[in-house]
């Protein structure tokens, strides 16, 4: 998600994101990984048509998500960020990554953040709606539990840390507050919340340490794809790197695993 998008660049992590191993790895490895592929594939709202055909190609073995609602700031009037969902799902995208608008949570109006995310899960259709915090921006953990437990009232289907625009983004501190949030919202209501961390998250030792905060704070029903994704295509190319090293014996240069 960078300024300096094009179509040849979606049509190219489309294609890393249904077949994220190298062939020769995948071969190594076994026929069980010919089946593996990304959770999504994250873009704007301009290169979703591209990302649908692409995943549509590939026998939607991905989501198409499209950040929207004034990406990454979110400073910018409601009817317009309604406006960019409507078009995004009109686009293809199964799945819509809102960012919420920090200066509502930092004045603490949390019934017009309420409403606003409400008015933002309706926009969605059917489409899965994920809500980002901009944690690194709320200025406090309290600030960060609170605009989670709204953001889960108003409808969200997953709630995540950080655009990755921000300075400070996914932590673990962070990321705690968050998933006991969920926890809390799961004993009271019965329903569950996605948890995606997001921004930060660079190696496959990074990962690590995140599955086990999920695993210890919301259990083994929370490990899988539709309740836990991280959001990072560097951290994809070094699983890709560290699958290279258990079959060959050492670390592929950077040129030797594309994105």
């Amino acid at each position: 998600i960078t300024g300096d998008d094009t179509d040849g660049n979606v049509a190219r992590l489309c294609g890393k994101a249904a077949r994220p191993l190298r062939g020769d790895i995948s071969d190594a490895l076994g026929a069980w990984t010919k089946e593996l592929a990304v959770a999504a594939v994250c873009v704007y709202p301009s290169r979703v048509a591209v990302a649908a055909a692409a995943a549509k190609k590939a026998g939607n073995k991905y989501g198409v998500a499209a950040v929207a609602t004034g990406f990454p700031s979110g400073q910018y009037p409601l009817s317009t960020r309604l406006e960019e969902i409507k078009l995004a799902v009109a686009s293809g995208a199964t799945e819509i990554d809102v960012v919420i608008n920090r200066t509502l949570a930092l004045l603490n109006k949390w019934q017009e953040l309420y409403d606003e995310v409400r008015t933002m899960r309706e926009a969605c259709g059917s489409a899965h709606l994920k809500v980002i915090l901009g944690v690194g921006e709320l200025g406090s953990l309290t600030t960060v539990h609170r605009a989670s437990l709204v953001s889960m009232m108003a409808g969200a289907d997953f709630i995540k840390t950080s655009t990755g625009k921000e300075s400070v983004n996914a932590t673990l501190p962070i990321g705690l507050v968050m998933c006991r949030a969920i926890r809390n919202y799961y004993e009271r209501t019965g329903y569950k919340v996605g948890f995606k961390p997001a921004g930060g998250i660079r190696t496959a030792k990074d990962s690590l340490s995140w599955l086990v905060l999920i695993k210890e704070e919301l259990g083994n029903e929370w490990l899988n794809r539709d309740l836990f994704r991280i959001g990072a295509s560097s951290l994809l190319t070094d699983i890709e790197r560290q699958l290279f090293h258990y079959v060959t014996g050492r670390y592929a240069a950077a040129h030797e695993l594309p994105m």
